[in-house]
């Protein structure tokens, strides 16, 4: 599909023709949807390795009553008994205040929203006792590194359970993850289609 012939009703714009804007806009809730579908793959999948999970948790459980929630998925005893906040976000290298750094380092826009969200939630947790740990990927399926350690430890824990290879437990993850995302974008695309003739 060529994207410069997509228009955005709403705006009267054309589409840049890597998707970018239709993959990050906020309007008519596919950011969301992308978001909830990740966020309920991981955590069915921490169901699956007999790891007890809560979803969106976190909010007023400070002295400050936040409504944050740095907790899209919630895993107990993670990590020598500790609870880890998984926040999982997805980021585009063509921001615009990345784009060049990622033009040059491969997962440079997955860093810096990890950075991002420690600064945000590292001090909530702290409080909680929980570990933060952002599940950052780019639009175009790149994950963050701590993603990749995160979810090698989950497959390690489901290959147990399921008495299955490792290898072929994270290859099914990614393959599931990957595959939502890819889905979810081409929602995204297509719910801003409009022939130009149309206008």
């Amino acid at each position: 599909m060529a994207l410069k012939y997509l228009a955005i009703p709403a705006s009267d714009k054309m589409l840049d023709p890597l998707g970018h804007h239709a993959t990050t806009c906020k309007r008519g809730g596919d950011v969301v949807f992308r978001h909830n579908k990740l966020r309920d793959i991981l955590a069915e999948t921490c169901r699956r390795a007999h790891l007890s999970v809560q979803v969106e948790a976190g909010c007023n459980l400070t002295p400050d009553h936040s409504h944050s929630r740095p907790a899209d998925v919630l895993i107990s005893n993670w990590v020598l008994g500790k609870t880890a906040a998984c926040d999982i976000s997805v980021t585009s290298p063509l921001n615009s205040n990345i784009m060049s750094e990622a033009g040059v380092t491969a997962g440079a826009a997955a860093q810096a929203t990890e950075l991002r969200k420690h600064e945000a939630n590292d001090v909530k947790c702290s409080e909680l006792g929980w570990l933060c740990i952002p599940l950052v990927v780019e639009s175009y399926g790149a994950w963050g590194k701590e993603a990749m350690e995160s979810f090698s430890g989950l497959a390690s824990r489901l290959a147990i359970t399921s008495s299955r290879p490792k290898s072929a437990v994270l290859s099914e993850l990614y393959g599931r993850l990957n595959l939502n995302l890819v889905r979810a974008n081409v929602r995204a695309i297509m719910s801003r289609y409009c022939p130009l003739n149309s206008f």
